[in-house]
């Protein structure tokens, strides 16, 4: 299986724009101090030299490159100390660098309006963009990842039994752990209020920076055996290069939480309510994995209501076809950092933005994309912005019956 997961992993990275473009810089997270440090007077270089090369800005040109330097430094300063907040402990420095490319680009791009600005004014409006930059980011580091919240949702779904008293389905997505938090206090808080009958987690718990980080590990077992329900917690993985499968499959050993790979398990719930779930490992591979989940689909039971866990919104043309009542992923964050009137800058899905989150209804078949709880890793800044983290809770009631068949 280990190898296997490996192959998936190159393969996905290989493919990826966005995998690759985070390697990139994380670079930074194993420099030493001093080097940062010359790296972000070199950026600030660049900015003043840009400046001098305009006319008319060649005065303010050394305070372009100093406001531009003072900015580089408060995000490292803000970045540094958010493990004191215990909102995110990812590198700082490889974050500080994502955070450099866009305030750089502005800095560089303001000078094009200096003959409609003036020096004065485009100094003005340089320092009022990199401010507003500070804002935004102090908002998507410190505000919006500590509303964890509760969505409610209630569906009404025809294999329940008329009558039949609702059930309560908690669905958790995107983890992401990198070391305990008030996030991760939070969910725990919202899990046990929420009195669910039953809980389902569709993948990535490790963060892709702490992944193979042994301390991590044993925090997501710790976080993992306080959910708990009366009808069981079951789970399926993640995105392969996230969710190791040589780390993350052994940690479910002994742990209350099933873990589905691929298979069916019938959730007996009494009074005539029966849920068939469906879980399967996630290879991003819309092909392949839609293969499989025919013939899964195929082999399992019908009747009752049939539910899909997969960790991303890639299968949902098959999960129609195949008459899934309910299937329930995350992956996208919602896009993690959204614009008004553009919505999710990225989505990570093969499907771009046709599924990116909240509840979709298509031929008879319920879809919910997560928010999900964490952050992307590596050199991905720690923010959520217009997309704050959730868990939600599902009512699922038995469908009014049709006039025919009343």
């Amino acid at each position: 299986m280990a190898s296997d997961s490996n192959k998936i992993e190159k393969k996905g990275l290989e493919f990826s724009m966005l995998h690759r473009t985070m390697e990139f810089f994380h670079r930074p997270a194993t420099w030493p101090l001093y080097l940062v440090v010359l790296a972000a007077l070199a950026v600030a270089a660049l900015v003043t030299a840009v400046w001098r090369g305009v006319g008319r800005l060649r005065r303010v040109a050394p305070l372009a490159g100093f406001v531009h330097l003072a900015f580089l430094g408060a995000d490292a300063f803000l970045l540094h100390r958010l493990p004191r907040y215990r909102v995110s402990y990812g590198p700082w420095k490889a974050q500080g660098a994502a955070l450099a490319a866009p305030r750089t680009a502005a800095a560089l791009l303001v000078p094009l309006f200096a003959g409609v600005l003036g020096a004065t004014g485009t100094l003005a409006a340089h320092a009022g963009l990199q401010g507003l930059g500070s804002l935004l980011l102090y908002w998507g580091a410190l505000v919006e990842p500590r509303r964890l919240e509760l969505t409610e949702m209630e569906l009404s779904l025809p294999g329940l039994p008329a009558g039949a008293p609702p059930i309560r389905l908690l669905h958790i997505s995107d983890i992401h752990l990198e070391r305990p938090g008030q996030r991760e206090d939070d969910l725990v808080a919202l899990a046990e209020a929420s009195r669910p009958d039953l809980i389902v987690i569709t993948g990535d718990y490790l963060n892709l920076s702490y992944n193979r980080d042994p301390e991590a590990v044993e925090h997501v077992c710790c976080l993992l055996r306080r959910l708990n329900a009366p009808h069981g917690v079951y789970a399926v993985l993640g995105s392969p290069p996230v969710d190791l499968r040589e780390v993350v499959v052994p940690l479910f050993e002994g742990m209350p939480v099933r873990l589905l790979r691929d298979e069916w398990v019938t959730v007996d719930l009494g009074e005539g309510r029966c849920v068939h779930i469906l879980g399967m490992d996630c290879n991003h591979d819309p092909e392949e994995d839609g293969e499989r989940l025919e013939a899964l689909s195929a082999s399992g039971p019908s009747g009752s209501v049939r539910l899909l866990l997969y960790h991303s919104p890639e299968m949902m043309p098959g999960a129609k076809e195949q008459g899934f009542d309910l299937y329930l992923c995350g992956h996208t964050h919602g896009g993690q950092v959204r614009l008004p009137y553009y919505g999710a800058v990225l989505t990570s899905s093969k499907l771009g933005k046709q599924y990116v989150m909240g509840h979709y209804a298509e031929e008879g078949t319920h879809l919910y994309v997560s928010r999900g709880v964490g952050f992307e890793g590596l050199s991905a800044p720690r923010v959520r912005f217009l997309s704050p983290p959730e868990i939600t809770l599902f009512t699922l009631r038995p469908a009014a019956p049709t006039p025919d068949a009343a």
